[in-house]
């Protein structure tokens, strides 16, 4: 009986390897001057970045959701207020944050589907966003209206693929490493 138990107990640990092994890694880093607490849901919850941090998260095959950056919050054990991107108060989100939020939306193939990702306009704009998969193009966002976001529901021709369970790059603020954009919001 015991080596029963302890055969199954081996293939459940291998199992969930196997399922972790297969999971999109996203990357999402803060390059932008203040702090950004991102959000994501189903898979994520939420964190505190400062400034040049990243956070790594393992969504798994058959996942759709969607990362978000909130600024200007305050939590005390795990409640408080974001003055963007809030979700009902909770440093770890279970519900969409308020509007209006950039969204790095995914849909994570199963079973060796493809990959689907975009940035979302349709809820607004709050943060500056690139957005990129291993083998796909990079999105790239600065401001509302840019042109590789959704802008109204229907904009499909901003949804990209990317081979199944790649790795993806959130990035808030990338325009802060790159020289020319820097030189024109100077100007």
């Amino acid at each position: 009986m015991a080596s029963r138990a302890g055969s199954s107990v081996l293939f459940l640990v291998l199992a969930a390897f196997i399922a972790g092994a297969s999971a999109a890694t996203f990357n999402i880093r803060n390059n932008c001057g203040y702090t950004v607490w991102p959000a994501g849901i189903p898979v994520g919850g939420g964190v505190q970045l400062n400034p040049g941090q990243s956070w790594t998260v393992y969504v798994p095959p058959g996942t759709s959701g969607r990362f978000w950056g909130r600024t200007g919050c305050s939590f005390n054990g795990g409640r408080g207020h974001c003055d963007s991107g809030d979700c009902a108060g909770a440093l770890s989100c279970s519900v969409s944050g308020q509007t209006p939020a950039t969204l790095a939306e995914y849909t994570i193939g199963a079973n060796g589907a493809l990959d689907f990702y975009d940035i979302s306009l349709v809820d607004g704009f709050n943060r500056p966003m690139d957005f990129s998969c291993s083998t796909g193009v990079n999105l790239h966002c600065p401001g509302a209206g840019c042109s590789d976001a959704y802008l109204y529901p229907t904009d499909d021709t901003k949804t990209h693929a990317c081979a199944s369970n790649s790795n993806y790059q959130v990035t808030f603020c990338a325009w802060r490493n790159d020289a020319s954009m820097i030189k024109m919001s100077v100007e």
